[in-house]
């Protein structure tokens, strides 16, 4: 009798996990995002000036509550809202791994410098 109720009550769980996944699909529909994610919708780069490239990216967000778009490691990311508006740009760690950090002067934005010395500058807008 045991062993009924137990078949019983996994075949409730394998239901219950069905109807979930089934619910979660429906909500997520094709063009969401998933909470605490992002995308880049745009990116165009314009090298029409020796030495220098422009790169403009456009990302779409679903950030969590007191997140707000951001980026992490050079890729689009959810960070704390906070470090946006105090304009701590560094602090959302916005370089690659082996890059440098630094603040510009008016903390428009931030500079990830290379080993090599090749420096990125980004501003917001």
């Amino acid at each position: 009798m045991q062993l009924l109720r137990l078949a019983w009550a996994l075949t409730g769980a394998a239901v219950c996990c069905f109807v979930i996944l089934l619910i979660h699909s429906h909500v997520l529909k094709e063009g969401q995002l998933a909470a605490g994610t992002c995308e880049i919708v745009t990116l165009d780069r314009d090298s029409s000036q020796p030495r220098r490239t422009i790169a403009r990216q456009t990302a779409r967000c679903a950030c969590k509550k007191g997140q707000i778009a951001g980026t992490t490691r050079a890729r689009p990311a959810c960070v704390d809202a906070l470090i946006v508006r105090s304009r701590q740009w560094c602090e959302m760690t916005p370089c690659l791994d082996d890059e440098g950090c630094d603040l510009l002067v008016n903390h428009s934005g931030w500079t990830c410098t290379q080993p090599g010395g090749r420096v990125k500058t980004t501003t917001a807008l």
